[in-house]
């Protein structure tokens, strides 16, 4: 590991030093490298979308809302190859969670997110996405489908 010194002021770094706290660092090293982490991927994903991401959408809306549901699914079908898997949850008489683990193209990823978030009656919507390298393996097959031929992929996070 390579060290650097870095200036502040007495009051950022007191602010830098109670988030750190608040967060459960051990160390001011371990805060910095999930900061600067953090605003790398953010960077990578701000860029044109290219690359691939694993990412999880969560919103909640009401499922009262007239045809929301509906719509909503028709969404997540024209999706279908981005999404692993959907958590839904009742929070009360009216409103509903879901969380939607996703996979793919960045770009089709936020389309995605920005599809299900703009439907009406869809309250809060949040998208975290990690840049990932899609790496294929051509020598490693699917050991459930005997007599397939295809390549297994694995998606490993951007350091």
């Amino acid at each position: 590991m390579d060290r650097f010194t870095v200036s502040l002021d007495e009051d950022l770094l007191a602010q830098f030093d109670q988030y750190s706290q608040r967060r459960g660092y051990s160390n001011r090293s371990e805060a910095v490298r999930d900061i600067l982490r953090q605003t790398l991927e953010a960077e990578r994903l701000g860029e044109a979308g290219d690359g691939d991401c694993i990412a999880c959408l969560s919103y909640i809306y009401n499922h009262h809302e007239r045809e929301l549901s509906r719509r909503l699914t028709q969404v997540s079908h024209a999706h279908h190859d981005l999404t692993h898997t959907t958590l839904h949850v009742h929070l009360d008489h009216d409103n509903c969670m879901e969380v939607v683990v996703l996979q793919g193209q960045t770009a089709a990823v936020r389309q995605f997110a920005d599809a299900v978030t703009a439907e009406t009656g869809v309250r809060h919507g949040s998208l975290h996405a990690v840049p990932v390298e899609r790496q294929v393996s051509e020598d490693h097959h699917h050991h459930d489908h005997p007599g397939h031929d295809f390549p297994h992929v694995h998606h490993r996070p951007k350091t």
